[in-house]
């Protein structure tokens, strides 16, 4: 029961809460230690050999930090008594888990699209997702909304409750480290094709059984929720490699069959138009009442994971 209830205590924490503002961040820390060390590093480099050596260096010191100094915070709490070891962890497990923050986002652009608001629309999903906002409408806004949702249901909850599950606190910031890594370096533009290729691909290794997980867990929720879990399998199985990435799609694909939509497509990013494969069938028009939707299925999700790893964790011990 001791390693559960910070778990418990950390998605509770999560769900009522939401991100602390205005507080120091452990995961903000994590982003300025990838900055400083990345700066540190590029001094040394010399040619596209030393900035993958680099690349390297830099994964393995932020990535082993993130774990270690957690554990060893638990650890000394440890000895001080067993019930502030417990407060602690239960405390870093909500700082890992981003549950209520992922539809606390992606609801203030559906409250904008409900105030017809487009503007405030564009604005409000300008700050969680990557592609140009200015032109797109309605319908696109919501599909942009409900992608966003429906991706990082895998790594921004399920993905890191499992590490939880797995490792607790410490194993959960690791995760948090290779996810964070991935998204400051992990590009192929010229200034991180090399620094960045060693924490692209560990990214996607760290990814690959949760996504996976991720997806079978929210056909399950589709079922729980009496949402479409049939057609929510058949598009799983058909589109889930229809991204550049061969994680992304894995929880997008379940969403848009769930839903009986079509997700993806060509999108513009910095005035450039990025073609990219569509994901489900056009059934029905993607309508803002979807993003709510893709919130219902993701928390189902969430509930279903969090259960069952109780369950395992309880079965092991």
């Amino acid at each position: 029961m001791i390693n559960i209830i910070p778990l418990i205590a950390g998605y509770a924490l999560d769900l009522a809460i939401g991100d602390p503002q205005g507080f120091p961040h452990p995961i903000k820390l994590i982003g300025k230690l990838i900055e400083k060390v990345e700066k540190q590093l590029r001094k040394k480099c010399k040619s596209s050999g030393d900035e993958r050596r680099a690349g390297r260096v830099l994964w393995f010191t932020v990535v082993g930090l993130s774990f270690i100094i957690p554990y060893l915070i638990l650890f000394l709490a440890s000895k001080i008594n067993i019930v502030f070891s417990i407060i602690i962890e239960s405390i870093m497990c909500y700082y890992i888990l981003a549950t209520k923050s992922l539809k606390d986002e992606s609801m203030k652009v559906y409250t904008a699209l409900e105030n017809n608001d487009i503007s405030e629309a564009r604005r409000f999903l300008s700050y969680i997702v990557g592609r140009d906002t200015e032109k797109l409408n309605n319908s696109s806004i919501a599909k942009a909304a409900v992608e966003t949702v429906a991706e990082n249901t895998s790594d921004g909850v399920i993905a890191p409750l499992l590490f939880i599950i797995l490792g607790g606190a410490p194993l959960g910031f690791m995760y948090k480290a290779i996810n964070t890594l991935d998204s400051m370096v992990g590009y192929k533009n010229e200034k991180y094709i090399n620094m960045g290729r060693f924490s692209a691909i560990a990214d996607d290794v760290a990814n690959y059984i949760p996504s996976r997980l991720a997806a079978y867990l929210m056909i399950t929720a589709s079922f729980i929720i009496k949402m479409d879990y049939k057609n929510a399998y058949k598009i799983f199985k058909r589109d889930r490699y229809n991204h550049k990435s061969p994680n992304s799609a894995q929880t997008e694909s379940v969403c848009a069959g769930a839903l009986n939509i079509m997700l993806g497509g060509d999108s513009y990013y910095g005035g450039i138009l990025v073609s990219k494969p569509t994901i489900g069938d056009d059934i029905r028009k993607v309508e803002t009442e979807d993003i709510k939707r893709a919130n219902k299925l993701m928390y189902t999700t969430s509930f279903l994971c969090l259960f069952t790893g109780m369950l395992l964790l309880l079965l092991w011990r």
